[in-house]
């Protein structure tokens, strides 16, 4: 079996060819030159850090080379889900640790129904709602940041995954499930996401206008992929110029996603208007409540809630309750109707 072996580092690259060249056939290649491997393997291992864009970068331009390989295993150097699901993004069959011991690496690799059933003593793949939305939204900020078009069938289907999950198992699961395992802007778009179709759902929501709304949800930060990092997850307060370039994300998500034929007129509104308020307050156009739509009205109270009980490591975690009353003082930017049936939303479902 040909195994091709692509990695960041000389030290990682001759590490794991000397490894699997004991069994297999193997051809390696550093990310930083030129790629010339061919495309006939049978098996990808890729050790690198991704969390550096001249990684992803590089991966981004090798995979024609290797999506057709049946395995395509992934060494993660930090085990965060932003880095794994970054991985099932780049076409990860599966994701390990990157300091995995060898013994457990030559069984992933030799087992041939390792790429279906994952790994016990690794990184499961991406099967549930969480994880897969986690990944569509890691594809959708990679193919911004490189200027590539955005996949938008991934977060579409996500949405509708995450309405099937809520319509199971109820909001509460998903808020613990996913402030558990993200964190930043990913935890976030998933927050947001699932407080809007429980919203939705409350208010007795369509199936199609949930799923409208969910989509809207998934998309609704895009344009925070062309914000730095470093702003996006600074702890404390933002100065005038850091919070002026994070209000540049309605209309940048908006001037990304209007070009396709596939994203509707509603959810394009959402997503430059997410930030609008009633009393013509917010941004980008600063629009007033006769120019706001619903699904923007929706959307706006799921947003602002779902940022008040976010987790963040250098704060506590707001109890439901506490946002809730931030959202009733907010008299005159939200509509009052929408935060009375939010009520239940907020507190108890």
């Amino acid at each position: 079996m040909l195994v091709h072996v692509l990695a960041d580092t000389s030290e990682k690259l001759f590490g794991l060819c000397s490894l699997f060249g004991e069994q297999f056939t193997v051809a390696g290649e550093r990310l930083d030159v030129e790629a010339k491997l061919p495309h006939d393997a049978a098996a990808v291992v890729v050790r690198a850090d991704l969390r550096a864009l001249e990684n992803i970068v590089a991966l981004k331009r090798r995979a024609a080379r290797f999506v057709k390989a049946k395995k395509r295993i992934f060494l993660v150097e930090q085990t965060s889900h932003v880095c794994i699901s970054q991985a099932y993004a780049l076409g990860a069959t599966l994701v390990l640790p990157g300091k995995i011991e060898a013994a457990k690496l030559l069984a992933a690799l030799a087992d041939p129904a390792g790429d279906e059933t994952g790994s016990r003593n690794g990184i499961s793949q991406p099967d549930n709602a969480v994880e897969a939305a986690a990944t569509a939204i890691a594809s959708m900020f990679t193919s911004i940041t490189l200027g590539e078009r955005v996949d938008v069938a991934g977060p579409k289907e996500a949405g509708h995954q995450i309405t099937n999950r809520i319509s199971e198992h109820g909001l509460t699961e998903w808020l613990a499930t996913v402030r558990r395992h993200h964190e930043g802007t990913f935890q976030h778009c998933l927050l947001v996401t699932g407080v809007a179709v429980d919203f939705g759902l409350s208010l007795g929501f369509r199936r199609s206008d949930v799923e409208r709304l969910s989509t809207a949800a998934m998309f609704h930060d895009i344009g925070k992929a062309r914000v730095p990092l470093a702003i996006l997850d600074k702890p404390g307060r933002l100065d005038d110029d850091e919070r002026a370039l994070v209000e540049t994300h309605a209309a940048a998500g908006y001037d990304v996603l209007r070009g396709y034929a596939d994203i509707s007129p509603e959810v394009l509104d959402a997503v430059r208007h997410h930030h609008e308020y009633l009393d013509g307050s917010g941004y980008p156009d600063g629009l007033c409540a006769e120019n706001i739509t619903d699904i923007v009205r929706v959307l706006t109270i799921s947003d602002v809630f779902a940022a008040l009980i976010e987790h963040r490591p250098y704060k506590p975690t707001m109890p439901r309750a506490a946002a809730y009353e931030i959202l009733c003082g907010m008299r005159g930017k939200l509509d009052r109707a929408l935060i009375a049936s939010f009520k239940d939303v907020a507190l108890t479902r």
